[in-house]
């Protein structure tokens, strides 16, 4: 049976339905693929269609809706019209800073004695500090919000209750069962909260508690007060939501619509030097195409964090709150410098963390990946986490003990861990399942974070490998992806790479569309960004698309032009230059099904007559000329490789061996290919090391010979010649 890296599996959502799909489709005025991606989203009217495309389905709740919220309200309010010194106590992700920015803009227009502090990573990690809690009383400050974060604060708000300092926490994390004895708590994933959407992301609930501040301060409905705060605040609250990959279904889904359109016209000075330093840095200077919740992930999102992780979030703050274009674009600039530099030390991980898996044998066939390591930094190690759960399809734990000791390595040092997980297993409850190992820890299902001593973490990786076992219950958890459709290139168009725009926003609940096209013929492929990534250039019916496949190079595919591939992708829209190209964002390629089966075919005959010719010294069956290689042949092959050694080429798939053939000239097939590779190693001209069977990988070594070497030393070649038909 055929080996695959990724499953490719025909979404869960996916409906079979012609008629339906002629209806949506004829009454939207839309293509019958997007007629289809609606029905796979859960529209099964036109009608139902039509509301998923302009929202009119959602909308948003009552904030007072929330536990908590009248007290928090109330006491905020009360506290800035008598201009309390506050403090807004954030986090350093860009749910954080979205979420300080928010709240903090929001007081200043009723205090003027407001101020913000959010840790530093490397320095104090996640959350409140008990220390910083004193310093706050002894600068005067009456009161303490947090935001994205507070929700494990129990020490810090026993303190709080001493000193006298009023403490609100506002959060949306997984809540313990005993809450902190805070003054008050908005949190809709808390027991007892009736609210009707929980997935609110931290600068979500800041929005919601500001809409009703608004509401209490000004006397006006619910709808105006929501409104007003809407036209001031949504881009900062659709960031902070996108980012954190919360559902982009329910309120959040309109959050961040609404947000987009926002962004798209914005005169917040920061947000536009920041997109201006995105195009500049893109060379795009002039092209910015529509603004996407993808835009927001990929550009704006890893600028804003790269402050947090390796620097100091208060950067990305004051750009927010810039009013200056001179100082924002200056700022945005210093964002983007150590977003290279975040960069780097993330590829420098990365490859550490790879070399790692590589030697560890056990790791291969655990269900779950814990990593650990000295040197790594606290910062970056959720990032490279969550590239080894797409690539390894696996949960996995990326532990830095970097700076926990300064006299050697002790069993008392604390690590501090960044994991990301896959659908199947609650990573917040398999660390609760290890919470006597562990320090501290929080988070959400897919991502969370750890702290651990050094002596716990054997007994911690073997807990948590049965939990994942249990969790998956023994299924073969090999990386995959849901696609929704297969298109053929006449589904290939401009007009339907645009019209996905209005199924955006994209995120979690609402993937960006996945299709899978079959049978494409490659033309020509290259590598891009310094060798990182690959560009390949299919024929799609009679249109050449390019196919960009990130962070991959053109070994992983073992794919060339002439081959036939099928392709796992996201259709988009190139602009460069004034030019709107389409383009295939791959997730995956491989062969086609069809030339697949044909090359086993002969892999299958090579192998049945090498058996022959082993079992036997004679043998009756003759072979024609494709078959038994001749002196030509051997000769052709030999030098061949041996320029490539000179050129230190020497590890060669047998596909990429056999297009490399064909592009020199030679007419030579798989099985002729292999018999020559035996013979030359059989004389001792080069040696043929063949290091991976499943995709027929060599390491070809050139032996240095002072006489000529004739062929019939070879018993492989006299026995191939006595076979000729």
């Amino acid at each position: 049976m055929r080996k695959y890296k990724y499953k490719w599996n025909l979404s869960e959502g996916a409906v079979k339905n012609d008629d339906l799909r002629h209806d949506i489709a004829s009454s939207l005025g839309v293509t019958e693929v997007t007629a289809q991606l609606l029905m796979n989203r859960g529209c099964m009217t036109p009608g139902d269609a039509d509301s998923f495309i302009t929202k009119s389905e959602v909308m948003l709740h009552d904030p007072f809706l929330l536990s908590g919220m009248d007290v928090a309200a109330q006491k905020i309010l009360e506290a800035a019209q008598n201009n309390e010194k506050i403090i807004v106590y954030g986090d350093y992700d860009v749910d954080g800073v979205t979420s300080v920015c928010t709240l903090l803009t929001y007081l200043e227009t009723i205090d003027k004695n407001v101020g913000y502090y959010i840790p530093n990573r490397a320095g104090e990690g996640y959350g409140m500090s008990t220390d910083i809690v004193r310093s706050f009383a002894k600068d005067g400050v009456s009161m303490i919000i947090t935001v994205d974060t507070g929700i494990t604060a129990f020490e810090e708000a026993a303190l709080c209750r001493e000193l006298g300092i009023t403490l609100i926490v506002t959060d949306h994390h997984e809540c313990h069962e005993i809450l902190p004895d805070a003054y008050t708590i908005v949190n809709p994933r808390q027991n007892g909260c009736t609210y009707p959407f929980k997935e609110l992301a931290g600068v979500g609930v800041v929005f919601k508690v500001i809409c009703a501040i608004e509401k209490l301060k000004s006397g006006d409905d619910l709808y105006t007060s929501v409104k007003r705060i809407c036209k001031d605040y949504i881009d900062l609250v659709a960031i902070g939501t996108v980012a954190d990959v919360m559902p982009l279904k329910d309120e959040n889904r309109l959050i961040v619509a609404e947000g987009l359109r926002k962004i798209e016209c914005t005169d917040r000075p920061g947000l536009v030097a920041l997109m201006d330093a995105v195009s500049s840095e893109s060379k795009k200077l002039g092209s910015q195409k529509k603004v996407t919740s993808g835009y927001i992930s990929y550009s704006i999102a890893p600028r804003i964090n790269a402050a947090g992780r390796i620097s100091s979030a208060g950067i990305a703050v004051e750009l927010f709150l810039a009013k200056d274009p001179v100082r924002a674009a200056a700022l945005a600039k210093k964002l983007c410098d150590i977003n290279r530099e975040r960069q780097f030390e993330e590829n420098e991980i990365a490859t550490s963390a790879k070399e790692k898996l590589k030697s560890n044998e056990a790791l291969k066939d655990s269900p779950v990946i814990v990593l650990d390591d000295e040197t790594w930094h606290h910062g970056i190690i959720g990032i490279v986490s969550s590239r080894l759960t797409e690539r390894y399809g696996k949960p996995s734990i990326l532990i830095s003990f970097d700076g926990s000791s300064t006299d050697g390595i002790s069993p008392e040092d604390v690590g501090k861990g960044s994991g990301r997980s896959v659908k199947g297993m609650n990573l917040v409850d398999a660390l609760r399942s290890c919470d006597d190992l562990l320090e501290k820890y929080g988070g959400h299902e897919l991502a969370a974070g750890l702290s651990i001593k050094r002596k716990n973490l054997p007994e911690f990786i073997s807990r948590l490998a049965d939990y994942a076992n249990n969790s998956f219950n023994g299924e073969d958890i090999c990386p995959g992806f849901e696609y929704d459709m297969e298109l053929s290139p006449a589904d290939v168009t401009m007009k339907q790479a645009s019209e996905l725009y209005l199924l955006e926003p994209y995120g979690v609940s609402n993937p960006q569309p996945l299709f899978v096209a079959r049978g494409l013929t490659v033309d020509d492929y290259c590598t891009v960004g310094s060798g990182k990534h690959t560009k390949f250039t299919v024929k799609c019916g009679r249109i050449p698309v390019t196919v960009m496949c990130f962070r991959h190079i053109p070994e992983e595919y073992d794919i060339y032009p002439g081959d036939k591939a099928d392709i796992l992708f996201n259709l988009d829209i190139n602009e460069f230059q004034g030019q709107k190209n389409l383009q295939f964002i791959a997730k995956d390629m491989r062969l086609s099904e069809k030339q697949y089966e044909t090359e086993l075919a002969e892999r299958e005959e090579y192998a049945r007559i090498s058996e022959l010719l082993e079992s036997s010294d004679e043998i009756s069956e003759k072979f024609d000329d494709s078959i038994i290689p001749s002196r030509d042949d051997c000769g052709f092959i030999y030098n061949l490789l041996k320029n490539e050694l000179r050129m230190e080429r020497e590890i060669y798939s047998i596909r990429a061996l056999l297009h490399l053939i064909g592009e020199s000239g030679g007419n030579i097939g798989y099985a002729k290919l292999r018999f020559i590779l035996k013979i030359i190693d059989e004389l001792d001209l080069i040696r043929a090391e063949e290091t991976d069977t499943e995709l027929e990988k060599f390491v070809f070594t050139y032996i240095h010979v002072k006489h000529r070497t004739s062929l019939e030393n070879s018993p492989l070649y006299r026995k191939l010649q006595s076979c000729r038909g």
